[in-house]
């Protein structure tokens, strides 16, 4: 997404890119700054930020915490976002649910909804048809709330490019327009993204760590690699299909049609069906039969856990990154994969010895993709808050009834 420069502009659009400085600041911001700091950080003057604040202010995109006293100085107003004014529909579809999520400016979910079904071999129009019913339900409940959803973005399980979905094999769709058959949502156009690009933008949002390489597992394995908050997505968009890694060229065909792929060793149904367990079964099921000593389990286990090493590895290589973050169905395994992921990396990795990789589980747990889908339909409010706010004395958001 596009972010405006760090220091302020002086052009025709000074007062739009000024006010994008300074909500950036403060809607990013780990924690509520004063204007002071929104000064420093800025390059623009105290008076300059106290009147655009007042505008994000008025505009309900900003509220003002009680005053701080802090040494000898005039106490300081934090700001901070404002909850439940304006939010973000995050929606996925998944081979196991569909999921809507309202996540407002201060990241607060407003409200949600996740529907188990089986989405294997589906027919889009049906599953999109439902996700379109669901996404009303969601954002009715949100407005009900007094959260007027800005936009929407949708995380799917494939390659993405503009506005459609070209293919997901294990859904078995290729070729679809998804706003084709979601109909209207509220807000702005429909964005659609990779789910592991998604989650890992959720990733970003609460990690310390600026640089890491996510990895989403479930029936299939997607990755996304982030360099100083920055997504490397490829020429095409289509980096980071960590699962479809050849890591066996002698090894079970795929769906995608290949053979050997690491979702055919690491992905849920290929270890389900390794531990001898049924394939309604969850990974945490497969960690419990290992500490119960299971042997099945614990060579399935085994099984993904080097062909994850050696998937990691190659990709470590490549882009250098040192932070390996694991997500979604693969976080249940971490511990039991964890020595042998470990000694791939160690042994695979040519910098492994000056550049150690660190193994750890993300810090959004719960269907990261859609609180990643939330903050990218929130993007825009950031980037141009002076387009969503109203005119004086009307008290609403430019955009948001358009």
């Amino acid at each position: 997404m596009d972010q405006p420069s760090s220091r302020a502009a002086r052009q025709e659009s000074l007062r739009e890119h000024n006010l994008a400085l300074v909500a950036r600041e403060v809607l990013s911001a780990s924690r509520p700054l004063s204007r002071a700091e929104v000064a420093a950080r800025t390059g623009l003057n105290r008076a300059t930020v106290s009147r655009l604040v007042a505008e994000l202010v008025a505009g309900r995109l900003v509220i003002e915490d009680a005053p701080v006293v802090a040494g000898a100085g005039r106490p300081a107003t934090p700001l901070r976002p404002a909850s439940c004014t304006v939010g973000g529909l995050g929606l996925e579809v998944s081979l196991d649910f569909l999921g809507a999520r309202v996540l407002d400016l201060a990241g607060q979910v407003v409200a949600e909804e996740v529907v188990a079904g089986d989405h294997r071999a589906s027919a889009a129009a049906a599953v999109l048809g439902d996700l379109g019913r669901l996404a009303q339900q969601v954002a009715g409940r949100a407005a009900a709330q007094g959260t007027q959803v800005a936009g929407s973005a949708l995380a799917l399980p494939g390659l993405v490019a503009h506005s459609r979905l070209l293919v997901a094999p294990n859904l078995g769709w290729r070729e679809v327009d998804p706003a084709a058959h979601l109909h209207e949502l509220p807000g702005a156009r429909l964005r659609l993204d990779n789910e592991a690009r998604l989650a890992a933008l959720a990733e970003l949002a609460v990690a310390e760590s600026r640089s890491f390489l996510y990895v989403s597992g479930g029936v299939g394995i997607g990755a996304a690699v982030v360099q100083d908050g920055a997504f490397a997505t490829g020429v095409h968009n289509f980096a980071g299909e960590l699962g479809h890694v050849c890591v066996d060229p002698a090894g079970p065909r795929c769906r995608c049609g290949a053979t050997g792929c690491l979702e055919t060793f690491a992905g849920t149904a290929a270890i389900l069906r390794a531990a001898d367990l049924p394939e309604a079964s969850d990974l945490s099921q497969v960690r419990s039969a290992v500490e119960q000593g299971n042997e099945k389990a614990e060579r399935a286990v085994a099984r993904a856990a080097s062909a994850l090493g050696i998937a990691l590895a190659a990709l470590v290589n490549l882009v250098d990154v040192s932070d390996v973050v694991l997500g979604n169905t693969l976080a249940e395994l971490i511990e039991p994969m964890r020595p042998m992921v470990e000694a791939e990396l160690s042994t695979r990795v040519l910098a492994a010895q000056w550049a150690p990789v660190s193994l750890r589980v993300a810090a959004t747990a719960a269907h990261p993709a859609l609180t990643g889908a939330a903050r990218a339909a929130l993007a825009p409010v950031i980037a141009d808050p002076a387009g969503w706010l109203a005119g004086p004395g009307q008290g609403g958001f430019g955009k948001l009834s358009q």
